[in-house]
């Protein structure tokens, strides 16, 4: 029997979807008819921080965040509250597989994807929001994505958004996603639902919330498969389904930069930065520490110490620059720390510790951004189709081994990757 090249390709990113989670999805219909005879690893380490945007950058590029840049969501920007996101291509460093099928003239697109507001992909839906006063949300997704192409979707299936509110967002995108399936029929297909994430956030990690989200995961993939089939493109459609991190439940907030306010090493007026020697900035649950002056590197190893010691500041460890490196994340800064189970880092002045109740901007039952080799937080990664071997089970992976896995089933070259090829998934 001759061996099937993938021609079509369909990837779907389920947001906080963790490997914890294989045995209640795979019990439920349509989801089970991808696990089963699938190429799959139910063991995929994420990259640290373990967060949204580094791991989507990671799983394109096939590069550790040190190496493609996107090393946390936001940027560094003490002054402002909300800071802006990493939406846009720009941040990413070196190539990734969505470049290179373009290069190679394919039709690529985006639903959602993080980090490709910008990009040359040709139908392009990016995450963005509109964050200051003056920005409307229209304009500002119309000048980062596909203008035309998005004022379709919209038009066609506006009604159904509330804003960010799940399940509503993902209700638009998958909606967005079967139309442009059956209208243009890309060669790669990327979908980010956020559905499941979003509950986990709000709800905590296992609940009766958390299970309706995975059951509405589960009903979208299978209106995608029903669609594949009677366009007739299921037979040459290779489908992935992946993880980006998991989450863990939280009761308690630390505000570094609170403590670090108090020994005079950030200055605040109105509650805001307006200066600093040495900045934290979060990434949930774990947290970078910037430091200007190196002089004050060892005064603030001190620091860090001293409040690792005391326990209530939810340091479970401490990583200096080279580990940080050794680690995969920016290595720009001067520490990292991890937090303790129940705890995760934001960047408030106010208060050095709260509980997650008291929190009115960042309030979380569950999150994410830990160290990804913690026991039960591993995510997943599977797919079926022409290129894909059936019924393989790869014991253990990374996130930045899926970009070369998937440039390779594509035909692709995807240059200066960290990661590797899973040769035991491929025909």
């Amino acid at each position: 029997m001759a061996k099937r090249k993938c021609k079509r390709m369909i990837i779907l990113s389920f947001d906080a979807m963790g490997a914890r989670d294989l045995q209640y999805m795979k019990q439920q219909p349509n989801f089970q008819k991808i696990y089963e005879g699938s190429a799959r690893c139910e063991k995929v380490f994420s990259v640290y921080p373990s967060i949204t945007y580094p791991a989507h950058a990671s799983i394109v590029t096939g590069k550790y965040p040190r190496s493609h840049k996107v090393v946390n969501n936001s940027l560094i920007q003490p002054g402002r509250i909300f800071p802006d996101w990493m939406w846009q291509r720009k941040y990413i460093h070196g190539t990734t597989f969505y470049d290179e099928a373009i290069k190679k003239g394919k039709k690529v697109a985006a639903l959602l994807w993080p980090v490709t507001a910008k990009s040359k992909i040709q139908y392009n839906l990016p995450e963005v929001v509109a964050l200051r006063p003056w920005q409307n949300q229209i304009v500002v997704s119309a000048l980062n994505g596909s203008m035309f192409y998005e004022i379709d979707l919209a038009r066609r299936f506006g009604k159904c958004i509330k804003g960010i509110q799940q399940p509503e967002l993902d209700n638009f995108v998958q909606l967005s996603l079967l139309y442009t399936l059956k209208k243009y029929r890309p060669d790669l297909t990327m979908v980010h639902f956020t559905d499941l994430d979003t509950t986990r956030h709000r709800k905590g990690l296992d609940n009766e919330n958390t299970y309706q989200a995975m059951d509405r995961h589960d009903k979208r993939l299978g209106e995608i498969m029903e669609l594949l089939q009677k366009e007739g493109m299921e037979e040459e459609t290779t489908i992935v389904l992946l993880g980006d991190h998991s989450q863990m439940d939280v009761h308690t907030i630390v505000n570094l930069n609170a403590l670090l306010a108090k020994r005079g090493y950030v200055k605040v007026r109105n509650k805001k930065i307006i200066g600093y020697r040495a900045l934290a900035k979060h990434c949930d649950g774990s947290c970078y520490i910037y430091i200007k002056d190196p002089s004050i590197v060892p005064q603030v190893a001190d620091l860090l110490k001293e409040w690792k010691k005391k326990g209530c500041y939810g340091i479970e460890k401490i990583w200096n620059r080279k580990q940080v490196r050794e680690l995969g994340a920016d290595d720009r800064c001067s520490f990292m720390v991890e937090a303790k189970e129940g705890y995760y880092f934001l960047d408030g002045v106010d208060s050095p510790v709260k509980r997650v109740e008291e929190e009115k901007d960042h309030p979380m039952k569950a999150t994410h951004g830990y160290l990804p080799y913690k026991e039960g937080y591993e995510t997943f990664f599977m797919m079926k189709g022409p290129g894909v071997k059936e019924n393989v089970h790869v014991e253990k992976m990374t996130l930045v081994d899926e970009g070369p896995t998937i440039a390779k089933l594509l035909s692709l070259n995807l240059k200066g990757a960290d990661g590797r090829v899973v040769e035991e998934m491929l025909v």
